[in-house]
């Protein structure tokens, strides 16, 4: 299946997770590739094995998803390496568990910096690009922008506001021909989840109920998501926040 034969997608987070996933799958599907992260190293062995499995055209861009100038100056060299973009998948981002009442400014801050302001200022940075082309934006939220859970109001609030954000721009821009969806995951075997850390003495008994399934999803399981609301067969499909989360939300 070459679903994306001609198209460019600009993926973030690409250097690990479902960023990686996703960049690989697209690829398979013919994609040429923008990879961006903050790990410039790593965006080079994930290009490497992308031009050597599939002969795939990418280029990589590090960027700091905490400054907004830098996300802005990343999409423009992006753009204009194909002077075209069709896919945004804004997948980078940061988890982290803290007692409410001990959580510092700090701390809430770069949750919100990282997950939702370069979510904001790379998007309106493609925004141009994405009405030429007709395109479309994958933005990575979560199975916490539904359910509140214990020790993760930063990480929760940064992704129940890009579901909010998403849904503004697939209503603001339909009318230019441009689809806007999130993805909300429970648990994915990717390095930030194995390396998620939680306050000391927390209740065991709060988080009992995130995994009703147990296992958790590998990240090829989203970036099939991805490849699918980022192709012509999803032309229908705008606004919405897909969940795969193994039965998180509805227990």
């Amino acid at each position: 299946m070459q679903r994306f034969n001609g198209k460019v997608a600009l993926v973030t987070g690409a250097a690990s997770g479902i960023g990686r996933a996703s960049a690989m799958r697209l690829a398979q599907e013919g994609a040429k590739l923008l990879l961006a992260d903050i790990n410039a190293a790593g965006l080079e062995s994930v290009a490497t094995q992308l031009r050597d499995a599939h002969g795939t055209e990418v280029t990589c861009f590090a960027f700091d998803a905490t400054d907004m100038q830098s996300c802005r100056e990343m999409v423009a060299r992006a753009v204009a390496r194909f002077d075209r973009l069709d896919v945004l998948c804004n997948i980078a981002g940061i988890a982290g568990g803290w007692h409410f009442t001990e959580m510092t400014d700090t701390q809430w801050r770069r949750m919100l910096t990282i997950n939702l302001d370069s979510v904001f200022a790379i998007s309106q940075a493609a925004i141009p690009a994405l009405v030429a082309s007709k395109g479309n934006i994958i933005n990575m939220s979560s199975a916490s922008a539904k359910q509140g859970q214990a020790y993760l109001a930063a990480y929760c609030a940064s992704k129940a506001a890009v579901v909010a954000l998403t849904t503004s721009i697939a209503v603001e821009f339909a009318a230019d021909g441009v689809r806007a969806n999130a993805i909300c995951p429970g648990g994915v075997n990717t390095n930030i989840h194995a390396t998620i850390q939680f306050p000391k003495d927390i209740d065991e008994k709060l988080m009992a109920k995130l995994y009703p399934l147990s296992a958790i999803a590998e990240p090829e399981e989203i970036a099939a998501a991805v490849a699918y609301l980022a192709s012509d067969e999803a032309r229908y499909v705008t606004g919405i926040d897909f969940s795969i989360d193994g039965g998180q939300t509805m227990s």
